[in-house]
């Protein structure tokens, strides 16, 4: 007996290193996911670059789900050049002036920067651009885009070239 009760031991030890080990990555695992939770957002006031980047807290973010008329783009109403970049950047400015920002990542773009979720208050930064025609949708924001459309707001009202259109053919002016 004495034999076979130290090799039922031995497995015994190993088995409860194992399963200590298991524990062991699992609360290690468990207490990452709860940092990252707590610190996850990105909190600040906000400085605007354009209608559609801020920096909070010193990071540089892309907002998610939209894109907005470059800060030098211009478009077309009545007949009529208007600084459509310039005013999306003022409605950008306008929806954070004084608000804490809070920022959700979602990924970072080929520039290296943070693309988020942006809210001011309860103000979905992302949503308001495309809703107010300061923005397209860009893979969120369908919805609100339509009824900008519909209602002829902002860069609705006239024509206009896509962003990205504009700054392929002015790549020393865009972003």
């Amino acid at each position: 007996m004495g034999a076979g009760a130290t090799m039922i031991d031995r497995m015994t030890r190993r088995a409860r290193a194992i399963l200590i080990a298991a524990a062991t990555i699992a609360a290690l695992a468990l207490a990452a996911f709860m940092l990252d939770r707590q610190t996850g957002d990105i909190v600040g006031a906000a400085r605007v670059i354009d209608g559609d980047s801020i920096v909070v807290a010193g990071i540089e973010i892309r907002i998610h789900g939209i894109d907005a008329p470059e800060f030098r783009q211009t478009c077309h109403r009545s007949g009529r050049t208007w600084p459509c970049g310039r005013a999306a950047t003022a409605a950008m400015r306008t929806m954070v002036a004084g608000r804490e920002i809070r920022c959700r990542a979602r990924e970072q773009d080929r520039y290296g920067r943070t693309v988020a979720v942006c809210l001011a208050g309860g103000l979905d930064l992302g949503a308001a651009m495309v809703k107010g025609g300061n923005a397209v949708s860009y893979g969120a924001y369908q919805s609100d885009e339509s009824e900008a459309r519909a209602a002829r707001r902002g860069i609705w009202a006239g024509s206009f070239e896509s962003p990205a259109t504009w700054r392929a053919q002015h790549p020393w002016r865009g972003h």
